[in-house]
């Protein structure tokens, strides 16, 4: 499996020269007044022909020779130039056009990347939720926690977020919705051209004027969980009658409304997996954006019905089914289960690649961008913030690795111990850190601790592992190769 494909090796060669590399070094300078840097600046000429009439000379010369860096990139990497102007219209892909180039700088080209600050990060809004989920990650009650950040404090964290330039932000919980500091945080966020996102129960949606009070606050993504197509099935797992009507309610007041992506995010389990084709096609019916495929991780109350988990040859079938899916619907579809990154690359013959949680346009150039992402995001490309201001790699890795009160999140990022082990996939215990498929996988590190209590050890999912570490290669060659 090569990893010296196009879009490092024009990343490389963009740092390797040194006029080019001078050049781009000068786009992350401080800005004109108002912008963190030229580039912001520069991105926002793009979008906005005005912004022009104000430019400096000096400006304008970046300018043009930026549109002529970028042209020679969409050229190279067989891009629209359409598609590229319509993307840089959400001013949280131009954050992340800038935290790429800045980690680029500061890291070099690293396979998978390493990044000067998470792409996202998924805040765990409040402990208190409205229903009593048996899978439930954060073990949420009826009640927030005693110590849950007041609101000058979510001010402040939100401030670090947005000094650091970090593109989205995901509220999840217990129930986000459900606090009062919800709809003012999400504006605040919106406001500062920051991503937003909600996982949700769905049952606030089902109101109409919560609907409209949230997307006009800025809400740019709703994500609506549905444990089940079948009503009684889904009210059983979350503990309350009726739920999952007024989840379906929910999802369509936003489809209704506009203005927002919808998913529909479902928990893979012995109780759902033979789901998958009907839960797509009743995302298709609905008219969500994209259908997300969650592993089930044994943490929380999630411990207490470790049995529901998947066998690893369920796993494998249950993600042969979503990449089929991928292949067939009109939405996205994609899972939190870093080996369907392994199992689209064998089932396409190495054509075609879905990595964790991203959906990547189908080209023989751009799937090198799986490598690049690498798999598993825990602690490199996202982290989790905890009701109380504490700072884990991932919602579902229960391990603190800094304090937000008594520390900055920009200093928890670059120097916390477990969040370094994490960027390095040679530090992963075989048979994942031996496996060729490592960067585009390396197995969820979620479940290695929740298993093992170690996040470097093998992830006890994947099928390939299992028949590996049980002396079966040929047998591995035969069944996953096909």
């Amino acid at each position: 499996m090569p990893l010296e494909t196009d879009v490092i090796k024009l990343a490389r060669i963009a740092l390797g020269n040194r006029v080019s590399r001078a050049f781009l070094k000068r786009l992350v300078e401080k800005g004109p007044e108002g912008y963190r840097s030229r580039l912001g600046y520069i991105l926002d000429m793009l979008v906005n022909n005005s912004k022009k009439e104000h430019a400096s000379l000096s400006c304008m010369m970046d300018y043009y020779f930026f549109k002529l860096f970028v042209g020679a990139m969409i050229k190279l990497l067989h891009l629209s130039e359409e598609e590229f102007e319509a993307g840089i219209r959400d001013p949280s892909v131009r954050r992340g056009i800038e935290l790429i180039l800045r980690s680029l700088l500061t890291y070099g080209v690293t396979v998978p990347q390493k990044l000067c600050a998470p792409f996202l990060i998924v805040w765990n809004f409040t402990n208190a939720c409205n229903l009593r989920c048996r899978h439930c990650y954060q073990n949420a009650g009826p009640k927030p926690l005693p110590n849950e950040l007041t609101f000058e404090e979510k001010l402040n964290v939100l401030n670090q977020l947005d000094e650091m330039e970090i593109p989205s932000i995901a509220f999840s919980g217990g129930e986000p919705t459900i606090h009062p500091d919800f709809i003012p945080i999400v504006k605040e966020a919106s406001r500062r051209g920051i991503y937003t996102a909600v996982a949700t129960n769905g049952l606030a949606f089902a109101s109409e004027s919560f609907t409209d009070k949230a997307l006009k606050a800025g809400l740019n993504y709703v994500e609506v969980s549905l444990d089940s197509t079948d009503p009684k099935v889904h009210d059983e797992f979350r503990g309350v009658k009726g739920a999952w009507e007024l989840a379906v309610k929910g999802i369509k007041n936003v489809v209704k409304h506009g203005g927002a992506s919808t998913g529909i995010a479902m928990t893979l389990t012995k109780l759902n997996k033979d789901q998958i084709g009907d839960m797509v096609r009743l995302a298709e019916e609905l008219g969500v954006t994209r259908v997300i495929f969650f592993n089930f991780i044994p943490t929380g109350r999630g411990k207490e019905n470790v049995a529901l988990d998947l066998t690893p040859e369920e796993r494998e079938e249950a993600l042969r089914w979503i990449y089929q899916e991928s292949r067939r619907s009109s939405v996205q579809v994609v899972s939190t289960a870093p080996q369907l990154a392994r199992v689209s690359w064998q089932m396409s013959q190495g054509e075609d690649v879905l990595p964790t949680h991203f959906s990547i346009p189908r080209s023989q150039t751009l799937r090198s961008l799986a490598e690049f992402i690498g798999g598993c995001g825990a602690g490199r490309i996202y982290a989790a913030i905890q009701p109380d201001g504490k700072v884990t790699p991932c919602v579902f890795m229960p391990i603190t690795v800094g304090d937000l009160r008594k520390q900055t999140f920009k200093d928890i990022w670059e120097n916390s111990e477990v969040m370094l082990k994490l960027r390095n996939k040679d530090l992963i215990k075989p048979p994942c850190g031996e496996c060729p498929y490592r960067y585009v996988c390396g197995g969820c590190r979620a479940r290695a601790y929740s298993y093992h209590g170690d996040y470097l050890a093998p992830d006890p999912g994947c099928l390939r592992g299992l028949m590996v570490s049980r002396g079966m290669k040929e047998e591995v060659l035969a069944i996953m190769e096909r």
